[in-house]
């Protein structure tokens, strides 16, 4: 490993030590990585090799699948105030059960994103830059929009699905600079 490799690593190490103390994160991978500061629920469980972009902003109750991505600025957010409490104002009402957030493995989330608390993100799926995502999302799709809507499948067949399962469920392995290397 060169020198500049090394320090590269003891950069990501030291940085990732102070944001999983800073954000209280004990249940992320060795291998989670973030890239900046970010507004974290401490009780995000994120799997092996999950980025999150700078200016996150992540509600409680969220669960992220090995290999995901989320870009700058997403947020996890809403469906936790009580609205419907006739004579009582929005703000005095209180909020309801926050809903559990999950996002599957090798997911995609474009930068500026929306997702709302309690929707379930299917394996494999992209969502496009500036999205919505209000409801549930199929696995190996893409969606983007205001609301998310399906706009195609990932892969063209089911061959190709059933190979990045495959890869998906394979034992995660760390090389010496913190990748996996997934080609056999």
């Amino acid at each position: 490993m060169s020198l500049k490799q090394t320090i590269r690593k003891l950069y990501r190490s030291v940085k990732m030590y102070y944001y999983r103390n800073k954000y209280k994160l004990r249940d992320v991978h060795s291998t989670f990585y973030m890239g900046g500061k970010s507004s974290i629920a401490s009780d995000l469980c994120a799997g092996a090799y999950v980025y999150i972009g700078p200016n996150c902003l992540i509600y409680p109750k969220v669960k992220i699948g090995d290999y995901s991505m989320l870009a700058n600025d997403v947020s996890i957010i809403g469906g936790d105030h009580s609205y419907d409490h006739v004579g009582v104002p929005i703000i005095f009402s209180g909020r309801g059960e926050l809903k559990e957030t999950s996002i599957g493995k090798d997911v995609w989330i474009g930068a500026y994103s929306k997702i709302m608390a309690g929707v379930k993100i299917g394996d494999g799926s992209i969502i496009a830059l500036g999205s919505v995502v209000t409801k549930n999302v199929e696995p190996f799709s893409i969606y983007g929009g205001i609301p998310a809507v399906k706009i195609k499948d990932r892969f063209t067949n089911l061959n190709d699905i059933i190979r990045h399962k495959e890869m998906l469920n394979r034992p995660i392995k760390e090389s010496s600079f913190g990748y996996n290397n997934l080609v056999e």
